[in-house]
């Protein structure tokens, strides 16, 4: 045996679905240390360990690895609103604090990732499974209001939305620093304030069930 064969490949070995999953962890680190400019499916592949040409097998192009990429956001993003949720006593209003919270979670978590899924035209929204993870996200959000008992008009999510957007994005940005400054629930307690304000009256809620 000649030492060419004697020597091992010491790169990690992957069935195809572990693989798919390696790819993306390995896009998400790389997107948050190299940004979206020096993004490239050869750095990715580099960091995961696999040859140059895994990624392109798998996803086509930088687009496609990164639509790919930004419909993996949108399902961890709901299962971070739905852990908050689970700590609640299930009512809506409490439900609905726990979502914003959760959105919030998110967007501190995995800055890259979010400002991927809601501020970049890099991924390709025309994508079936990234339009389906993303409404999954949206519908959530209007069920939330319906639960409410406010009828989920467009201006009800809209104010809902904007706020727990609002506070995501400028929490990840590093800005509104005396709320970052606090911690635990310290945090979670200003945070849970805020997001009140844009939810319906505990009175309004009454009128409308009249």
């Amino acid at each position: 045996m000649s030492d060419a064969d004697a020597r091992t490949d010491d790169r990690p070995r992957y069935h195809h679905g572990d693989l798919q999953a390696a790819l993306l962890a390995a896009a998400e680190a790389e997107l948050s240390e190299a940004g979206i400019e020096a993004f490239s499916l050869r750095s990715v592949a580099r960091r995961a360990g696999v040859s140059h040409a895994a990624p392109a097998h798998h996803f086509g192009d930088v687009q496609g690895l990164l639509t790919a990429l930004a419909g993996e956001g949108f399902r961890r993003f709901l299962a971070a609103q739905h852990l908050r949720e689970a700590a609640t006593d299930g009512s809506p209003r409490a439900m609905m604090v726990a979502a914003g919270l959760g959105y919030v979670d998110f967007a501190l978590e995995r800055p890259a990732l979010f400002r991927l899924m809601f501020s970049s035209d890099r991924p390709d929204f025309a994508s079936a499974a990234l339009c389906e993870a993303a409404e999954a996200a949206y519908r959530h959000l209007e069920g939330g209001v319906a639960a409410l008992g406010n009828g989920a008009s467009a201006q009800d999510v809209a104010a809902v939305w904007a706020i727990a957007h609002g506070l995501a994005d400028l929490l990840a940005a590093g800005r509104l620093k005396p709320i970052l400054a606090l911690r635990g629930a310290a945090r979670d307690a200003a945070l849970a304030g805020i997001i009140s304000r844009a939810l319906p009256s505990d009175s309004a809620q009454a009128d409308n069930a009249e």
